[in-house]
């Protein structure tokens, strides 16, 4: 598993039940961006907002993506998006601790 350099958190400022979103061309479209290590969709509760948590290998693949898929997004839906980036390293450690599922446990590191 990479470890990620950046996470990524976006929404979409809609309403838009996720059973009717099809996710899967949309996943595919994803999947062509360098340096995007995954994505967990999320949807908001009684809200219906849309969006994503996402790991990032670099700060400079994650602002392609925003550029290149998440902001020509939003203006096709005609939806306010909000984006924050956040640094994955300097966290690591205190994250490891917790058992976040994007760093080794703190037990299996040398």
């Amino acid at each position: 598993m990479t470890i990620p350099a950046v996470f990524l958190y976006a929404e979409y400022q809609v309403s838009i039940p996720f059973e009717t979103i099809e996710w899967q061309p949309i996943d595919e479209d994803m999947k062509t961006f360098a340096g995007l290590l995954s994505k967990t969709w999320l949807s908001g509760i009684k809200t219906n907002s849309v969006g994503g948590f996402y790991a990032f290998d670099s700060l400079k693949n994650a602002q392609a993506y925003i550029d290149g898929l998440l902001v020509p997004f939003a203006a096709r839906i005609g939806g306010n998006l909000s984006v924050r980036l956040f640094d994955a390293e300097v966290t690591r450690a205190a994250s490891s601790a917790i058992y976040s599922p994007y760093y080794p446990a703190a037990s299996a590191t040398p």
